[in-house]
């Protein structure tokens, strides 16, 4: 029997508490980009491709659950128990608007067009916040059954599709009505969705499961029962052929994805793990864990040649966004002794 090879990651530390979430942006002119949310309230930006770090926003005071950047890599938002959504420059990372709300946000996402800001949490409200107008008071669509777990958006930003803590299933809401148009079942509540960087794909995962669904017709493509409780999913963006899920039992798990066959186990994390993306190119992948680090597991060993050609590629993307952010070393003073909430 053929030996599975072992996968060294690259280990990003940083974080003191528990990462809970991560997004990868699209690709930019410089390159890609990675930010991470966790429970010490700091989000963290980072070089997608090597995961260097960038620098960390500063400024809310509770748990951070959710965090993303817009498709050019140049806004962040994140979403905080401490009852704010905040819009930050990604370059210098100054804070560009606070905005408030009566309960813990715990999710965000920008729109395709990046012209809006969408966020949920145990309001049980979905609220979109315009970009170009940031007093102005937020597009409130029809109240969710259930607290907020996940956001995001469908369909050139005409649909937004949701998940609660509490109950199963996935709502898509029709964004021009304000209204639910169609529910995904599910046993268990969703505790991740995403949207396949081709549009084809929903990919899911509840309790043990991981679905696939249509995001044009809805229908169930594929469910395949895990070998533990899983937190996330992400599917490969390039071939679509592989998958990989993580959850209570601290292992990072491949799957093929037209058979559900594990093809590959990474071990590495200290605590279940919460999160795990693709990057856009599908060259590696990352996952967040309760032992407060992100990993970066290649998808596939490169050759030495690969790999002294990714070096420069790499070298030149870090230096362009050195430049780039110069001085993103944002002030200390919303380092406070304050407790931090983790709700």
């Amino acid at each position: 029997m053929d030996k599975k090879k072992v996968t060294v990651p690259q280990v990003c530390h940083g974080h003191s508490r528990p990462v809970v979430d991560l997004f990868y942006s699209p690709i930019t002119p410089d390159g890609f980009f990675l930010i991470s949310a966790s429970k010490d309230s700091h989000p963290m930006l980072r070089n997608g491709e090597t995961g260097d770090w960038i620098g960390t926003f500063e400024g809310h005071k509770g748990a951070v659950w959710s965090s993303c950047l817009d498709n050019n890599a140049l806004c962040a938002a994140s979403a905080s128990a401490d009852f704010s959504a905040k819009l930050w420059d990604a370059l210098t990372g100054d804070v560009l608007h606070s905005f408030e709300h009566k309960h813990i946000v715990r999710a965000c996402a920008f729109s395709e067009d990046t012209k809006s800001l969408l966020t949920g949490g145990f309001e049980k409200i979905l609220r979109v916040f315009d970009m170009n107008r940031l007093d102005a008071p937020p597009t409130e669509v029809d109240k969710s059954p259930g607290s907020i777990r996940t956001l995001t958006w469908l369909h050139s930003d005409q649909t937004i599709l949701s998940s609660c803590t509490d109950i199963g299933g996935v709502r898509l809401w029709d964004v021009r009505s304000g209204k639910i148009v169609q529910t995904l079942e599910t046993k268990s509540p969703v505790t991740s969705a995403e949207v396949s960087q081709d549009g084809r794909y929903i990919t899911t995962a509840d309790g043990s499961t991981v679905k696939f669904w249509d995001a044009n017709h809805f229908g169930l493509v594929k469910s395949y029962d895990m070998p533990c409780n899983i937190e996330s999913a992400s599917l490969e963006p390039k071939s679509g052929e592989k998958f990989v899920a993580g959850g209570e039992d601290m292992w990072v798990r491949v799957f093929d994805f037209y058979t559900g066959e594990e093809i590959g186990c990474n071990k590495g994390h200290h605590g279940p793990v919460h999160c795990v993306r693709f990057t856009p190119t599908g060259e590696s992948y990352a996952s967040g864990s309760e032992d407060g680090t992100i990993r970066i597991w290649q998808t596939t060993p490169a050759n030495l040649e690969e790999n002294e050609s990714s070096s420069r590629r790499v070298k030149h993307s870090v230096d362009e966004v050195a430049k780039k952010i110069e001085g993103f070393h944002i002030n200390k003073e919303g380092k406070t002794a304050e407790k931090q909430s983790d709700a």
